[in-house]
């Protein structure tokens, strides 16, 4: 190396070493919450937020009408108050009178920046612009339309918005608490145009900084936010929020084990066992480290059993699909794959979790004598003469699919498991190419009917959710009339009725109901869990200590 080089190199050191001085200084007794996003964010536009990634980020930098509480109880948000009218056809909303857009240089004065209704009127219509193509173009479909097409979504004044519905939907204002209806600043998004997903201008908690892709992302603290605490303080307490997005789980676990990490979130095949011990609990030498924290998640892991085969498939006979539900132990299943993490399926597809679940309801568990009596009710005694069924899933559940074969084939059920790429079997299951499949179903509203819409007729896939072709008019009856029914216990005894009808005609086989798995180091507090997953950090404090920044 010339002598020139080596001096431009040791400059280039020496500078870098005083900025990474001068940046240490900076943030120097500021409560920074740092935690790993392995799977990355693909954008921070709150239209694109479809996976939990993006939902949890826009969160931190975006508020709708209405928010969800622990308890999946719809709360007031930028709406402060609501009316429903017109037999539930019409929900009107007074806004509040505090909220700002985050500031940004395009803005002339704070008064442009302040929410109106006629915001809300353009986030919303923006969902369903067919040059946009928001995958959350689906949650406006209860809303009637102008003859222009646009959604009839109107600014009574700056502080009312009114929206109609095209029929009463009881579970809409769960919808708009999701972040594809946050508001959004038309005369930012204009600007930005598609590069808004990487610019995004909120009204939340945390505003934009900044975001290499892949590799970090900062959010700083909204000094202006308009939401309090209990005492009245203002929110959130942390002064930034830092993320990054290492890809290696094996690597962002141990980040977090030395201290560099705030949040872990799931559990891993790499490291669970490390954690935890076969009950699920916290393995002793990390209990002064950090704390487990557990909760219901809305997510029903499920096999599929496509309807439309020929009448001679043996899937086609409702005994040999009652079987299979009957063949296997879900409460070990769980224990030595999952560590014990999460509840067996033995009370219907709708998971625990929700308010309108019954534990009482009676569904399957493991029965050796019931299986034996339907293989030989269909005609297949011990399983003799009953062709090989092949089960479809993904690597990453494939051993949860072959401790089901195992099991099956203890009743001379026999079962192939055949492996193939999420997006393929994604894309086989929509257009009924698989017979016999895993899937699973997270809940994008804390709303049961945000299940049973799997097994409505008119939401057969590809366009709708129904990926069993699942059809009963005594089921599709049921659903019509609880979304007549506004009153949440009278509409949950109507989702229950339904439930037991897919109980008995056996369309899937309930798995587990999901469990949300959070491990919090003890200087976090403020962190809590919801079912739906959301990681909510306004009320995150970090107590600093040292070796902790």
């Amino acid at each position: 190396m010339k002598q020139a080089q080596k001096i431009e190199l040791f400059s280039l050191l020496i500078f870098l070493f005083l900025a990474a001085c001068q940046t240490k200084r900076e943030y120097q007794g500021k409560s920074i919450f740092r935690y790993n996003i392995s799977a990355g964010v693909s954008s921070l536009d709150p239209a694109f937020a479809r996976s939990l990634e993006n939902v949890s980020t826009s969160a931190q930098l975006f508020n709708g009408l209405v928010q969800m509480d622990k308890n999946l109880k719809v709360k007031a948000c930028i709406a402060k108050e609501w009316q429903i009218l017109d037999s539930g056809k019409t929900y009107q909303f007074t806004l509040r009178q505090d909220v700002y857009f985050h500031e940004h240089e395009l803005w002339k004065n704070k008064a442009e920046r302040k929410v109106k209704a006629s915001d809300f009127v353009y986030a919303l219509n923006r969902l369903i612009d067919n040059e946009l193509i928001s995958p959350g173009k689906w949650v406006m479909n209860a809303v009637k339309r102008e003859e222009d097409g646009r959604l009839k979504v109107k600014a009574v004044n700056d502080s009312t918005l009114q929206i109609k519905l095209k029929k009463p939907f009881p579970p809409f204002l769960g919808i708009l608490s999701m972040q594809y209806c946050a508001v959004v600043p038309q005369k930012i998004v204009e600007h930005f145009g598609n590069d808004f997903r990487s610019n995004p201008i909120g009204t939340g908690p945390f505003q934009f900084q900044y975001w290499k892709e892949n590799t970090k992302l900062v959010l700083l603290k909204n000094e202006e936010y308009f939401e309090i605490d209990a005492s009245g303080k203002p929110l959130p307490y942390l002064d930034a929020i830092s993320i990054s997005f290492i890809k290696d789980e094996e690597v962002g676990f141990l980040k977090f084990l030395k201290g560099e990490q705030d949040y872990l979130s799931g559990l891993k095949g790499s490291y669970k066992d490390e954690l935890l011990d076969a009950h699920g609990n916290l393995r002793p030498k990390y209990q002064g480290q950090f704390r487990l924290i557990q909760n219901p998640y809305l997510n029903t892991e499920y096999l599929g059993f496509y309807q439309a085969v020929e009448e001679s498939h043996p899937l086609k006979d409702k005994r040999i699909r009652k079987a299979i539900n009957y063949g296997f132990d879900r409460q070990k299943m769980l224990k030595y794959l999952r560590n014990g993490i999460g509840y067996p399926a033995h009370s219907g597809f709708v998971p625990k979790g929700l308010p309108s679940f019954d534990s009482t309801l009676v569904g399957y568990s493991y029965q050796p004598d019931s299986v034996k009596a339907l293989l030989q009710a269909a005609g297949y005694p011990n399983g003799k003469g009953l062709p090989t069924i092949t089960l479809s899933t993904t690597a990453q559940y494939l051993d949860l699919c072959e401790y089901i074969q195992h099991q099956l084939k203890e009743f001379g059920i026999p079962i192939e498991v055949a492996v193939n790429q999420a997006a393929t079997n994604n894309e086989m299951i929509a257009f009924g190419k698989l017979d016999f499949f895993r899937k699973s179903w997270v809940a994008d509203y804390p709303d049961a009917e945000n299940y049973l819409s799997l097994f409505y007729t008119e939401n057969f896939a590809p366009e709708g959710p129904n990926y069993t072709h699942y059809s009963n008019t005594e089921f599709d009856s049921l659903y019509r009339k609880s979304m007549q029914l506004p009153q949440d216990e009278e509409r949950w005894k109507l989702y229950r009725q339904m439930d037991s009808l897919i109980l008995e005609d056996a369309p899937v086989v309930p798995l587990f109901y999901d469990e949300v798995v959070r491990f919090i180091p003890h200087y976090i507090s403020g962190i809590g869990v919801n079912p739906m997953n959301l990681l909510v950090l306004k009320y995150a404090k970090k107590k600093l200590e040292k070796g902790h920044p």
